[in-house]
């Protein structure tokens, strides 16, 4: 096994790792202790996620920070003025993560030009009265972004998570958490993922399904533009993760499945959809084995 280094659609992972600071643990730790890496959900039967049913990156940064032994003030809703001045009150006391927020909106980013029901998460810098500057991990740092784009970007009204103008401010240490140790904590909480219902075998086989009865160039974009990069990424690391803390048959479960993910990409790119669905049916009975060893292990 060797680890994967390179870029990556990792926004909160990246965004936690910038405010963490100087003493962050890899941003794989990260990942991993948001339980991400553990299932698969095919979200109103359609949309496909390499993360566990019911999961989304709220509840993922929750956990991988209290975790990690971090906490932050968490404030959301009102209108656009008090939103834009409880921002610009927390970037006084230094950068602010905010998100989710519409990508779309991120017209700094080409080729966006409208929403796009993409979720996103930035490090927000400063602001004045025209823009907002920004750290977005998606390969743009000290991006500026008119405040009026900015603002429909984080009124995140195409996202199906969260809630309007979140941020969190004032990160913290709560505790001195050595990042073996978060990973060993976050364990049981990736077993309670792999038993979520519905079944991420389940879902694996539907997407086989889809695929094989004709995939819409929608769902074929999504999957190999996002869904595929950043599944096959958090598996590969939570593998690295596992290792290193001795679980070693979750390790070579987790390889294996970054190993298929990464598989589907060619032959969804090159149109070969039963190829990758094959490869689907493949994954999907790895959901119960990797369970079973972060049970017993």
């Amino acid at each position: 096994m060797i680890a994967y280094f390179g870029s990556g659609p990792y926004c909160y992972s990246n965004s936690l790792v910038m405010m963490f600071g100087p003493d962050a643990p890899d941003v794989g730790v990260v990942e991993t202790a948001t339980g991400s890496p553990f299932g698969m959900q095919l979200v109103d039967g359609s949309l496909p996620f390499f993360d566990p049913p019911g999961w989304n990156p709220e509840i993922g940064v929750d956990d991988a920070m209290a975790a990690l032994g971090w906490a932050a003030e968490s404030t959301s809703g009102g209108g656009v003025d008090a939103a834009l001045d409880r921002l610009s009150a927390c970037l006084v006391n230094g950068p602010v993560v905010v998100g989710p927020v519409e990508m779309g909106h991120l017209r700094y980013q080409p080729g966006k030009t409208g929403p796009i029901g993409a979720d996103h998460y930035l490090v927000a810098l400063g602001i004045d009265d025209e823009h907002v500057l920004l750290h977005d991990p998606q390969g743009y740092p000290y991006a500026r972004l008119p405040v009026g784009d900015f603002v429909a970007a984080w009124r995140a009204d195409t996202i199906d998570y969260g809630e309007p103008f979140t941020l969190r401010a004032n990160f913290h240490r709560t505790a001195q958490v050595d990042p073996d140790d978060a990973i060993r904590a976050s364990l049981d909480r990736a077993a309670h993922w792999l038993r979520a219902e519905p079944d991420s075998g389940t879902a694996a086989l539907a997407l086989a399904e889809l695929l094989e009865s004709g995939c819409e160039d929608d769902l074929r974009d999504q999957l190999v533009h996002f869904v595929i990069r950043v599944g096959a990424r958090r598996l590969a690391d939570a593998a690295t993760c596992l290792h290193r803390v001795g679980r070693t048959g979750a390790a070579v479960v987790l390889t294996e499945q970054a190993r298929l993910v990464g598989a589907l990409q060619h032959p969804l790119v090159t149109g070969d959809d039963r190829a990758a669905a094959a490869v689907l049916r493949a994954l999907a009975p790895t959901y119960d084995v990797l369970r079973r060893h972060l049970d017993v292990e």
